[in-house]
């Protein structure tokens, strides 16, 4: 397409009046939008929740485990001056 051709397909367009709009288009938006916000912030409270059960497990399991502390020795040392 030329640019003439464009520019007169965009001053015709321009020129016309705009489509009607349906009256229940807001009603919908807002509807819709609520219902994104809820599922949202539900998305959000889970993974709020996981992560604490996430850090809930690592404490319990760093309080039972105990990974801090040097492991028992394997082997006994060799019994030497009997």
């Amino acid at each position: 397409m030329a640019r003439m051709n464009r520019e007169e397909a965009v001053r015709r367009l321009l020129g016309q009046s705009p489509p009607p709009v349906p009256p229940e288009l807001s009603a919908r938006a807002a509807r819709r939008g609520a219902r994104i916000l809820r599922r949202r912030a539900r998305a959000r409270r889970v993974l709020w929740l996981l992560v604490l059960a996430a850090a809930v497990a690592v404490t319990v399991w760093a309080l039972t485990a105990r990974p801090w502390v040097e492991p028992p020795s394997e082997t006994t040392p060799p019994l030497t001056g009997w």
